[in-house]
């Protein structure tokens, strides 16, 4: 199979079901920046972090190719008419939950957060730090295409938990390398 097919070269793609679309379609705009996320996800993933972070971030990845086939699909072509969806997986709360157990375990090796911090820290801190705001993009344009088209909320709450996940693990990041936390006072 190639990898081009030249079906784009007029500006339209196809969703998943055949509806074709203009390429800045918010649809688009909206599994675009998800994948964005996930290619910058593995930024983080080649950089030297621990075993059970890198072992995280290969699920999130894979959650976030159900996501992408889900904002990829029309709606009115998302299930089937015994209301099975056509996709492999979508988002459930359990995938939003494993996000949540996995921010309370790090937050208990952090210090708690008493003031904004400067993202930064080594490579990989910075790295996750820009995924988390590439992650509010994300979620960003998903409610726009939400107030639009129907989306299903679980996309949306796990995108708006993944943001919060990356941010703990910035942090954690951070410490395990041994990087102080530089606070953002608003009088400085």
């Amino acid at each position: 199979m190639k990898v081009y097919t030249k079906t784009g070269d007029k500006g339209t793609t196809s969703l998943y079901g055949g509806v074709k679309v203009s390429k800045n379609h918010i649809r688009i705009d909206a599994y675009g920046t998800v994948d964005e996320l996930n290619s910058a996800i593995g930024l983080i993933r080649s950089s030297e972090i621990k075993s059970d972070s890198k072992n995280q971030l290969i699920q999130i990845q894979k959650n976030l190719f159900h996501v992408g086939a889900e904002l990829a699909t029309p709606p009115e072509k998302l299930f089937l008419a015994n209301g099975k969806s056509r996709l492999p997986k979508l988002i459930e709360e359990a995938d939003i939950e494993e996000l949540e157990i996995w921010i309370d375990r790090m937050e208990e090796e952090l210090p708690p957060l008493m003031h904004f911090i400067l993202p930064g820290g080594n490579l990989a801190s910075s790295h996750t730090h820009l995924c988390r705001c590439i992650c509010r993009r994300g979620e960003r344009i998903t409610v726009a295409l939400r107030e639009v088209e129907e989306t299903r909320e679980e996309i949306l709450k796990y995108l708006n938990r993944l943001s919060d996940y990356l941010f703990v693990l910035a942090r954690k990041i951070a410490q395990d390398a041994g990087h102080e936390e530089i606070k953002w006072l608003p009088n400085e």
